[in-house]
């Protein structure tokens, strides 16, 4: 019998929309370009919090369907994940740029590495809540159309 390859299909990736909070300081900027940076890599989506912020149902509806939401904020005044939560949309992963070290100032006082910082806690999974992916929809096996089996070895 020979073993059934990987699936590199991407299909059961979690589906996954970032919220930055793209405030005028350099943390909410460092945000908006973390969340960039991040659809650039496959993590997820970035989407516009200021349209979820006035209700837009079409991305209420999104985010409610995703794997899971992210809350990219600046400072203390979690302006994303308040938006969201207000929305009914419940936040699975909540990072503070300001907590990860990088102190709030101008809007242009910031490097690559602070953004670097913000884009790895992400993919490091800080600030995820637990069990906030929804259940059954990232699972790999049986029923999933992944092809891989038992997910043993799934690269997807």
């Amino acid at each position: 019998m020979t073993d059934t390859p990987p699936c590199s299909c991407g299909q059961n990736e979690p589906t996954r929309i970032i919220f930055p909070c793209a405030g005028q300081a350099n943390v909410g900027q460092i945000t908006n370009l973390a969340a960039i940076q991040l659809t650039e890599e496959g993590y997820g989506s970035i989407a516009c919090t200021s349209l979820l912020a006035i209700g837009t149902e079409s991305l209420i509806a999104n985010a409610m369907k995703a794997d899971e939401v992210v809350a990219l904020d600046g400072c203390p005044m979690l302006c994303a994940k308040k938006i969201a939560e207000q929305q009914g949309i419940p936040v699975g992963q909540h990072l503070v740029v300001t907590e990860l070290g990088i102190a709030k100032g101008p809007s242009r006082s910031y490097t690559d590495d602070d953004i670097e910082t913000i884009v790895s806690a992400c993919w490091r999974g800080e600030g995820k809540k637990e069990g906030a992916e929804k259940p059954g929809k990232s699972g790999h096996g049986k029923g999933s159309g992944c092809g891989c089996g038992d997910g043993r070895g799934c690269s997807c």
